[in-house]
């Protein structure tokens, strides 16, 4: 039995209110601003990477500005997905003075 038809054998059982913090739970979840993304202390220094590997943001980012595109990026690293790229894209985006500072600070190593 799937997770899903789990929930939807326990909905008919729970109150409004349990409903209504499933809800909440899900939106949460959806509304996460770096789907695909994870920081973990200890793992590339903390930096912000493609979640379940060792490849932060900031390196795709640099290999990006110095002109890689997806299909090389892709095909230098084969764990990679398109889907991974576009996440690293957008944490990019909306976190650009982040990946920046931290390009800054390993260009100096």
């Amino acid at each position: 039995m799937t997770v899903l038809e789990q929930v939807q054998e326990l909905l008919p059982a729970m109150t409004y209110q349990e409903k209504l913090r499933l809800l909440q739970r899900i939106a949460q979840e959806l509304s996460d601003d770096s789907p695909g993304i994870e920081r973990t202390s200890g793992i590339c220094g903390g930096s912000a990477r493609i979640a379940g590997t060792r490849i932060p943001v900031w390196t795709l980012v640099e290999y990006k500005k110095l002109g890689a595109n997806d299909a090389e990026l892709l095909r230098a690293y084969p764990t990679l997905s398109a889907e991974n790229l576009i996440n690293a894209w957008h944490y990019y985006r909306t976190h650009a003075q982040e990946i920046e500072q931290e390009i800054h600070e390993n260009e100096a190593v």
